[in-house]
């Protein structure tokens, strides 16, 4: 597994270091490693990916990915908190089963040309 490299600025290629974003983080641990490291070892970095960490890949320094946990179940739950979502007013999601069938008078291509026109 991939060690911590110490110490704020620059770090050297392939370092890892802890991340102080300005933004409220979806997990719990924020980390960044350079592309190359990465690459190498990056069965490593998608087990604690899987754990829960949140790893931001740069390059020469530069944030240019985020990889974080498929499950967005955080970030719904916190995006619900903050009133930008809401719940579904039912658990069940809406059926068209015996919903009116839409018969077009021709054929759709021919109705798609004439709407370009």
């Amino acid at each position: 597994m991939p060690q911590l490299a110490a110490g704020p600025g620059v770090d050297a290629p392939g370092a890892v270091r802890n991340v102080q974003t300005d933004r409220a983080p979806l997990y719990d641990f924020v980390m960044d490693v350079a592309v190359s490291r990465l690459r190498a070892e990056l069965a490593d970095w998608i087990e604690r990916v899987r754990a829960g960490e949140e790893i931001v890949v740069t390059d020469r320094g530069t944030p240019v990915v985020r990889m974080v946990p498929v499950d967005t179940a955080p970030l719904l739950e916190r995006l619900t908190r903050e009133g930008v979502l809401s719940r579904p007013r039912t658990a069940s999601r809406p059926s068209a089963h015996r919903a009116p069938r839409v018969h077009a008078r021709g054929s759709v291509s021919d109705l798609v040309s004439e709407q370009r026109r």
